[in-house]
């Protein structure tokens, strides 16, 4: 018996495939995709609060820069009570005066910025005075401004006094 030569057999050409195609994706993709998404909405409304949340201390800062001793701790006072109702409730700050109001301030502190209530004789004397500050004592407090500004802004947590406030309404 003859052997068939490769030439006569009756076999067709072998088809390959095609190469996979990437579409449609596979789940795990679209997974990843929507993960990828949700954090970059995450970081920019993070990134958004934080600007937005600083911009107050920003300009109380500039303020501040521009507050002259002739102007006086009157001028320092209004900027930090200022500065302070655009982060604490309303009710909380403004009824606040005096010996109450530099508490206040100390309390919004870290414990090592802490001095209000040392310098409570000369922010007293200087905001309910008429005779002005020495240039001393009006650098001292502005100084003092400038680390409450620093230090108690934005907010780490609410302040004990306005959880109170809002769980009474």
């Amino acid at each position: 018996m003859a052997t068939p030569s490769v030439q006569q057999l009756p076999l067709a050409d072998i088809h390959l495939p095609q190469a996979p195609n990437f579409w449609p994706l596979a789940w795990g993709w679209w997974v990843l995709f929507a993960v990828v998404i949700f954090v970059i909405a995450v970081v920019v409304t993070l990134i958004r609060r934080k600007k937005h949340a600083d911009a107050a201390q920003k300009e109380a800062l500039q303020k501040l820069s521009i507050i002259t001793e002739e102007q006086g701790l009157p001028a320092l006072n209004t900027l930090l009570k200022q500065a302070a109702l655009s982060y604490y409730s309303r009710a909380v700050v403004a009824p606040l005066t005096g010996e109450a109001w530099l508490t206040f301030l100390d309390n919004q502190l870290p414990a090592k910025y802490s001095g209000f209530s040392e310098l409570e004789s000369v922010w007293l004397s200087g905001s309910f005075s008429n005779t002005p500050l020495s240039s001393d004592d009006f650098q001292q407090c502005k100084i003092m401004a400038n680390t409450w500004l620093k230090h108690a802004l934005p907010p780490r947590k609410l302040p004990s006094m306005t959880q109170k406030e809002s769980s009474n309404v």
